[in-house]
């Protein structure tokens, strides 16, 4: 394994009435809180009620910010900075999905400083160095987002939607009930991104035994048991928690450690998602059984290990069938025309999509902006 160090920064609160008890924790001397979320079912469900009840019983002035939509936008970025910044906010919390959290992992760190995040980053090559401290009550698991310090934020003038590096969550509330009421094909679509998560680390460069590779095989596994669970009964509540814990585990740097990843499905359809407005574990659905196809043979040995251990079959070949199969199986896309996108999905917009695509280089092979459009024509 390559040499590393390992810190665990996000504390986590696990079960079924978790929230009240871990905002009486870690709120404690907290004055005015950012409190933020996505389109306002977290008002429909009761949840909002009982988070902005525990914060009124402790003293706690809570300012909203709402809206935060799917694939978060810079501009969105800068408007809960603004906010934070008047209301004097000492704490945000994110309640809501990875969209969410990562849009206010942003905000925090654009809240306490002048310069602009995005130029900091990206020109200056500079990270944040303080941020205001945030919280996550996870209503929608799957991307883990609550488990680390980076962000997925879409610049909707320079049509890139990449990743933007701040700090994780403080602590995070993990309760499965609180993801009742998300439609299923969201559940589902979450805990795809988990799986992909799982596969796109374990296809990254590593040493031969690497426990790292074990562990995101047991990850795999056991998300796919528990997706079947939910495809045979959406209200699951064992089966909720375990892809939550498994969404937590894909995403808190344990299958990371001693090795190098591959994000080279994610880069994809970060992009497409830059250029369209299509679900992200959706779009990972259609875009990752076509891309293995076209790297088989480049990973050969691993991709017969993900065929056994996770779907219990033979050759490296069967293993991508049996996934293709599985994203059936899920009732998700296999087809962009089939992801409900407002913008339509062209071989001219893929052509832009591909050449403007991040290419990784520590994947089995490092792909070409050719070879990237291939596999999104591969995928209409």
């Amino acid at each position: 394994m390559n040499t590393f160090t390992y810190s665990y920064p996000t504390k986590v609160y696990f079960g079924e009435g978790a929230a009240a008890g871990a905002l009486r924790q870690e709120l404690a001397g907290v004055k005015t809180v950012l409190l933020a979320y996505g389109g306002g079912s977290v008002r429909k469900n009761g949840i909002y009620d009982e988070i902005t009840g525990v914060l009124a019983e402790m003293g706690i002035q809570t300012v909203g910010f709402s809206g935060v939509m799917p694939n978060p936008t810079y501009e969105k970025v800068q408007e809960g900075a603004k906010i934070a910044r008047e209301a004097g906010a000492d704490y945000i919390l994110a309640v809501g999905g990875g969209s969410v959290i990562d849009c206010c992992k942003i905000v925090a760190a654009q809240a306490v400083t002048d310069e602009d995040i995005w130029e900091m980053e990206f020109t200056q090559r500079k990270f944040p160095t303080a941020a205001l401290p945030l919280g996550a009550v996870v209503t929608a698991s799957g991307t883990g987002a609550e488990m680390n310090g980076g962000a997925v934020i879409t610049n909707e003038a320079l049509k890139l939607k990449t990743g933007m590096g701040a700090f994780a969550p403080r602590f995070a509330v993990l309760d499965p009930k609180y993801t009742l009421s998300v439609p299923r094909m969201q559940v589902i679509s979450g805990a795809f991104d988990t799986l992909s998560h799982a596969m796109e680390t374990y296809l990254g460069q590593s040493d031969q035994d690497n426990v790292s590779d074990d562990v995101a095989l047991s990850i795999m596994r056991n998300t796919v048991v528990n997706i079947r669970r939910l495809l045979a009964n959406i209200d699951d509540l064992q089966a909720r928690g375990n892809l939550m814990w498994d969404s937590a585990m894909a995403e808190n740097g344990i299958l990371k450690v001693g090795r190098l990843t591959d994000f080279q499905t994610h880069q994809i359809e970060h992009q497409l998602g830059a250029y369209t407005d299509c679900n992200h574990g959706q779009g990972l659905a259609v875009i990752q059984p076509v891309y293995y196809r076209h790297i088989l043979a480049d990973a050969e040995e691993k991709f017969t290990w993900f065929a056994r251990e996770v779907f219990g079959k033979e050759t490296a070949a069967e293993g991508v069938e049996a996934l293709t199969a599985f994203v059936e199986e899920c009732g998700l896309p296999t087809r962009l025309g089939q992801l409900k996108s407002r913008v339509e999905i062209t071989p001219e917009l893929l052509r832009q999509v591909a050449d403007s695509c991040n290419i990784i280089k520590s994947n089995p092979r490092t792909l070409t902006h050719d070879e990237i459009y291939e596999i999104l024509c591969a995928c209409m």
